[in-house]
């Protein structure tokens, strides 16, 4: 039997995605039945839970559409309505709706199985969204998502694996702790993979984005020069949390204007979340042994590069979908320790998820959209 202390039975309030599609198919209710919790559970009380593109792409069928531009929900939907491929979920499973997404979560235990220590009850903790199966070999332990294969948190309550709900510090507020998850963490992966270290030159494509901003705050952090890359008019911010020189995208000179900022010597590692047309500019800039990471496709899913740069200068190349749980346990000692602090854009109510995803497609923040949900 659980160990229930609050009353957590009945109903709760939820934002329920009822299929692939537009803004129309995120439907705000307060008849959803709490979830149950498992012999190994527990059930948090969901105090923030912070947008990511994840949100977007699973909502508009991204994963599956035959889609050749970039990400907008426009071109995703039109892809899909002239025969793009069937819609899935990140692992090219078919999706089941209606499903409750939000992967980033930060809130407090109220419930835990009859297997989890009682002692948990009430802990403060930031939700890992990846469910691994530990007899899978490294990188490809993922079985499930928070918020895409099971229900996630945009809702009073989620229902997670006890291993999943890390203890988080009492100092950091929930709405701070719940950019971690996901995009973040995502970040953090990106950069135990690519080996950054001090002296290190990195390029961060899509820097004022979720992943991107904090790619530019974690290179930092371990000592590394950073060449951010973003719009002109974000270029202040970004240069705030950290990067040491941002190239304006969008200047007509961009593509003379980042090789020189570069300089000769070349990028030790390139960390790149926007992908297309830019892809091939990026692999010309890698030195020698450099590390080209890739988590995102935002410019556009299909690129061409020339082989000869990866062969004849003995680069790395990764993909990142999935972190390890080292990511989230180091995130949250950095946090803890004061040396690092999330970016928050804007705060929306629950109610508010298709207005905050609105506002996300267009681009124009830096830093994270967070849900708070006030009890």
């Amino acid at each position: 039997m659980s160990i229930d202390t609050s009353p957590t039975s009945g109903h709760m309030r939820a934002v329920a995605l009822t299929g692939h599609g537009g803004l129309d198919r995120l439907e705000y209710r307060d008849d959803v039945p709490i979830p149950s919790v498992g012999a190994e559970d527990v059930l948090v009380r969901v105090h923030a839970c912070a947008v990511n593109n994840t949100d977007i792409n699973l909502r508009v069928g991204w994963y599956g559409a035959s889609v050749e531009a970039g990400l907008t929900e426009s071109i995703v939907l039109q892809g899909i309505a002239q025969g793009g491929s069937e819609p899935s979920s990140w692992n090219r499973d078919t999706m089941h709706f209606p499903r409750i997404q939000g992967a980033a979560i930060a809130g407090r235990i109220v419930r835990v199985g009859e297997s989890v220590p009682a002692s948990r009850m009430g802990m403060r903790v930031v939700v890992d969204p990846v469910i691994r199966d530990p007899a899978i070999r490294r990188w490809a332990r993922a079985i499930a998502y928070v918020g895409s294969e099971r229900d996630g948190g945009f809702a009073d309550f989620v229902s997670v694996p006890a291993v999943n709900a890390l203890d988080a510090p009492a100092s950091v507020s929930f709405t701070e702790l719940a950019c971690l998850p996901c995009a973040y963490q995502t970040a953090e992966e990106m950069q135990i993979r690519a080996r950054v270290a001090r002296g290190d030159r990195v390029v961060v494509t899509g820097a004022s984005g979720g992943v991107g901003l904090a790619n530019v705050q974690l290179a930092k952090l371990r000592g590394a020069h950073v060449v951010a890359i973003a719009a002109q008019d974000k270029a202040a911010a970004v240069m705030q949390h950290g990067a040491d020189v941002v190239v304006a995208r969008d200047a007509a000179s961009f593509a003379d204007d980042l090789a020189r900022n570069v300089g000769e010597r070349g990028a030790d590692v390139v960390m790149d979340v926007v992908g297309g047309a830019l892809t091939n500019v990026l692999w010309q800039l890698l030195d020698r042994a450099g590390r080209y990471v890739t988590a995102g496709a935002i410019g556009g899913p299909k690129a061409t590069i020339d082989l000869r740069a990866l062969i004849y200068k003995d680069v790395e190349m990764y993909g990142v979908t999935f972190p390890e749980a080292e990511a989230m346990e180091n995130l949250l000692n950095y946090v803890a320790n004061g040396q690092l602090k999330t970016v928050v854009d804007r705060v929306f109510p629950l109610a508010e998820v298709a207005a905050a995803q609105e506002e996300f497609g267009k681009r124009r923040h830096v830093g994270k959209f967070v849900i708070e949900i006030e009890p």
